[in-house]
């Protein structure tokens, strides 16, 4: 938790699930500042101010914003990008890898921007919607997973990483959990490495196409390709409100 002496009013953010959630937060109006991929909601496109990428910014449009904070992810942002919004303003930088770290920082976002009763409004939905999950998991039967999230380089994601935490919660067996964060793989030994149950395709954010499954289909031995929304495997914050009825229907037509 960052100490301000004043609740901040001008936001730049510059990681899209939690413009997500600041807008759900009711912060619409303050929020002066997005990335390119700050996709939700829709119409911020052509009503906020984009300052660039999560990896690559422009600092001099931040700038000219004047904003009281930043808001950054140890994940999505760099060391870099930290330290230059640093010199401006006030910079808060999330860490999350659990359903855990997500409702913390719901509620973290509810006290620093006055905005307790949306947070907790938020958070208790997350929180209900995830034990009726837990329910329906619970008898569902272990599956084997590669979780692919790049191409050329093929790379997938592994341990230590809030796709992998979701994985779990899934009950899928993530064959690539004895590796960390984001690693490069080489498909022609998928067999080798695990020979997944299913092989999932995320939809960001790496275009994946019917072409690539078949690519992936030719290296496994009795694997299902499916294709997935990446958003509700890897956006924290009030993304996960809806995250658990798709997991739902996901599990129902495997």
């Amino acid at each position: 938790m960052i100490i301000v002496k004043q609740t901040p009013i001008r936001i730049v953010s510059l990681v899209p699930s939690q413009t997500e959630l600041l807008y759900d937060l009711g912060l619409e109006d303050n929020i002066v500042g997005i990335t390119k991929f700050c996709v939700h909601p829709i119409h911020f496109k052509n009503t906020k101010k984009s300052v660039g990428g999560t990896k690559q910014i422009k600092i001099e449009k931040i700038k000219a914003l004047k904003p009281d904070i930043i808001l950054c992810n140890k994940e999505e942002n760099t060391k870099e990008i930290v330290e230059a919004c640093s010199e401006i303003c006030k910079v808060h930088v999330s860490e999350l890898y659990t359903l855990e770290d997500t409702i913390a920082l719901v509620k973290e976002y509810g006290v620093l921007f006055n905005k307790r009763t949306e947070a907790l409004k938020i958070s208790v939905k997350i929180e209900y919607n995830l034990n009726e999950f837990k329910e329906f998991i619970k008898d569902k039967p272990v599956l084997k997973v590669a979780y692919f999230i790049w191409r050329e380089p093929w790379m997938v994601a592994a341990n230590n990483t809030f796709i992998n935490h979701l994985l779990e919660l899934n009950n899928f067996k993530n064959i690539y959990a004895n590796l960390e964060r984001y690693p490069e793989v080489e498909i022609n030994k998928l067999q080798q490495q695990g020979d997944p149950d299913l092989v999932l395709l995320s939809s960001e954010p790496y275009p994946f196409k019917d072409e690539h499954a078949f690519e992936l289909g030719r290296f496994s031995h009795h694997s299902k390709t499916v294709f997935v929304d990446g958003e509700y495997f890897s956006w924290y914050g009030s993304r996960l409100i809806g995250a658990f009825d798709y997991f739902r229907t996901l599990r129902n037509r495997l």
